[in-house]
């Protein structure tokens, strides 16, 4: 077996922004009122997310330009180094998509890491999602199954760290050796009693494998 992974979803966890909220907030008004009904449990995630993207009506250079314009907690790139450096191997694992995750990831030279995500098309000025039921690791919530990854995984490494920030990630969280867990997570796994180590940044994730001896 494998040494150690660290597993970390996008959106809100290296990304100071989801990216749904850029494209609601510049694009798609509507979308306001389509998070409320998401929200109330009205809407599955993969649904919610589907008719956001396919809601720019823009260019793809004006929506890469967007997608350029996110910002990442600034600790992730040094991390994702240390990580690599100490023998483990990175993954981002995100029910959003691969088609924003990517050209961020390079902007900031991030290389050798594994993107799983729902895979996400440019076309006819909107980014569509390509969700594939037959999948192995497929979810009728949320595109992916971020809980069969994570088991997945336990059987190739000793150990399998996680960090999340939202509902979708409270599932894998049960399933990691530790998980880190940020803004609306750790309420999430307090009211599950699922044990976690509350973060705000990946500095503070850094300061923990540090005073823990995890790289070790």
């Amino acid at each position: 077996m494998k040494r150690f992974a660290f597993v970390s979803d996008f959106d809100g966890t290296i990304s100071q922004k989801d990216f749904y909220w850029i494209v609601i907030e510049k694009h798609f008004p509507e979308g306001r009122k389509l998070y409320k009904e998401w929200k109330s449990g009205k809407l599955k995630d993969i649904d919610f997310l589907s008719t956001v993207f396919s809601s720019i009506n823009q260019t793809e250079d004006v929506i890469l330009q967007d997608i350029d314009g996110i910002e990442i907690d600034p600790g992730v790139p040094a991390f994702i180094q240390e990580v690599q450096k100490r023998g483990g191997d990175f993954y981002v694992l995100s029910a959003g998509s691969d088609y924003y995750i990517r050209p961020l990831l390079k902007k900031h030279g991030v290389e050798n890491v594994e993107v799983l995500s729902n895979t996400g098309v440019f076309h006819e000025k909107n980014v569509h999602l390509q969700i594939d039921p037959k999948h192995w690791s497929y979810s009728e919530r949320y595109g992916i199954d971020k809980s069969l990854v994570i088991q997945d995984f336990k059987k190739k490494y000793e150990q399998v760290y996680f960090a999340g920030d939202s509902e979708p990630d409270s599932h894998p969280a049960a399933c990691a050796d530790i998980t880190f867990a940020k803004a609306a997570l750790q309420d999430l796994l307090d009211e599950k009693n699922v044990p976690h180590v509350k973060v705000a940044s990946f500095q503070e994730i850094t300061s923990y494998f540090n005073q823990q001896h995890l790289w070790n």
